[in-house]
């Protein structure tokens, strides 16, 4: 009786863990490059993410294509590898100008490459492939390259580096992301880009008006693409080169989304953003792969 009871026991612990084995959440299996725990309002605001970050300094000298810069990367080794990021920064500007964005991004789950142009007179075109070149780098030569999917890269840019990342976006259609910040072209048409975009203008931006840039590109993209565009209620040029909270989540958010194919993040993109902070949102609600 009792190697009866036995045997019954084992065979209803069996039957219990095939349940919750069958029960358990699938997402992530679901999608290998999911990173970090399941996020919420507060956590996609917060200054720091929940992945430690360490940095590491790209000299001048050592790369060529480019101007240098500075990684931030997840110090963690255990999730896998992480989607990166390069980001030029505008006309005149060093990287020190939207260096905020490097730790804040990267602390979400990414490898992110501030840089230096080669000169900081140059024009977005020049912003664009110096911004690919980058990314090169960081995936096949930096010091970090082993924490990279090399499959799964993006571009941000702030004013002229925003117009390059919409330029660099057309370049290299396989780029998964785009966030270009108040940005600035001459280029008003970007028609054939096929790279997930999500454009941020500023309602008082004197340098780079939303009506003759942000919002033209934002209107230039295909209609079928995965778009979308946040003005910032009262913001000038400058609103990106100081920590923004509404620049953070969003931006977060759709990096994660489109570079990590994480739709829990959808929630923050779809219905479209809105509050006192944000004076106009358009755009379509991402399309779940």
């Amino acid at each position: 009786m009792l190697a009866v009871r036995s045997r019954i026991a084992a065979i209803v612990a069996t039957a219990v863990t095939i349940v919750a084995i069958s029960t358990a959440p699938a997402h992530a299996a679901d999608n290998p490059y999911e990173r970090g725990p399941a996020p919420t309002t507060a956590s996609i605001e917060a200054v720091t993410g929940p992945f430690a970050t360490a940095t590491v300094t790209v000299s001048r000298s050592s790369v060529s294509g480019f101007g240098g810069g500075t990684i931030y990367y997840p110090t963690d080794t255990t999730a896998g590898t992480f989607g990166a990021i390069s980001i030029a920064p505008g006309f005149t500007n060093s990287q020190s100008a939207v260096a905020w964005l490097g730790p804040r991004i990267a602390s979400q789950g990414f490898v992110v490459f501030i840089i230096d142009t080669n000169t900081t007179l140059d024009f977005p075109d020049s912003r664009a492939t110096q911004l690919l070149a980058a990314l090169d780098y960081l995936t096949g030569s930096s010091s970090v390259k082993s924490r990279i999917d090399a499959t799964r890269t993006g571009v941000m840019g702030y004013s002229m580096g925003g117009g390059g990342a919409l330029s660099a976006s057309v370049n290299r259609p396989s780029l998964q992301a785009a966030v270009p910040l108040a940005p600035w072209h001459t280029t008003k048409s970007f028609s054939t880009d096929t790279v997930p975009t999500l454009i941020f203008g500023g309602e008082n931006d004197t340098t780079a008006p939303p009506s003759s840039h942000a919002e033209v590109f934002y209107t230039s993209l295909p209609s079928t693409l995965d778009k979308a565009y946040i003005e910032l209620d009262g913001a000038t040029h400058s609103a990106p080169t100081s920590a923004n909270v509404t620049i953070a989540k969003y931006s977060i958010s759709w990096l994660k989304r489109f570079i990590d194919n994480d739709t829990r993040y959808e929630q923050f993109l779809c219905p479209l953003p809105s509050g006192s902070a944000i004076q106009e949102s358009r755009g379509n609600c991402p399309h779940t792969s």
